[in-house]
């Protein structure tokens, strides 16, 4: 059951605006075309960052609105946050802090042998990358730019290299690279 980061960018690097917008994303396509659908049947455990369970809350769930969606995930999920964040009723959410490797220990446990998505952002999946605890990434590289916005992943990674495991087209405005995280020696 591997760790991984499922998420989409620019073709420079970025998952999000500045001020953590995601309608160039929007354009590029219907998440229904994409591996999304395999992919989450194989996610036992979450966790996410709190911008990214604030932009959620934000744009999808619409606590107390008539137009706001459902909590998405029926998984676990872990909010790695310093504050104290709206809850969503009848969601299993865990709002955690600090180290991500006992959270790790807990997701897996709870994911009853299926994968650990990290969800985002990039500084989080970062630190589950520095803790050697990150096994693969899962790119949908989107056919934009943004020159500048929040990273993909905030960390040097040269020695050892990513290993591309595949590349599949989506559609005209999305790849998908699938690549291993290598262990360092």
């Amino acid at each position: 059951m591997p760790t991984q980061y499922y998420t989409a960018c620019s073709l420079d690097g970025f998952i999000a605006t500045e001020d953590d917008s995601l309608e160039w994303l929007f354009q590029l396509g219907d998440p229904s075309e994409t591996s999304y659908g395999e992919f989450i049947r194989n996610v036992g455990a979450l966790a996410m960052g709190s911008t990214t369970y604030e932009w959620l809350l934000r744009h999808a769930i619409k606590p107390g609105d008539p137009a706001g969606e459902p909590w998405p995930y029926s998984q676990p999920t872990w909010i790695f946050t310093t504050r104290q964040l709206p809850v969503i009723p009848g969601a299993d959410i865990r709002f955690v802090s600090g180290d991500v490797r006992p959270i790790h220990e807990q997701m897996t446990a709870a994911a009853g042998g299926k994968n650990l998505w990290i969800v985002g952002g990039g500084e989080l999946v970062g630190q589950f990358y520095d803790a050697g605890l990150l096994d693969e990434l899962i790119l949908q590289i989107g056919a934009v730019t943004l020159v500048t916005g929040k990273p993909l992943l905030p960390r040097r990674i040269i020695t050892p290299p990513l290993k591309l495991l595949s590349v599949e087209q989506i559609n005209n405005g999305l790849a998908e690279l699938r690549y291993a995280v290598p262990r360092p020696a």
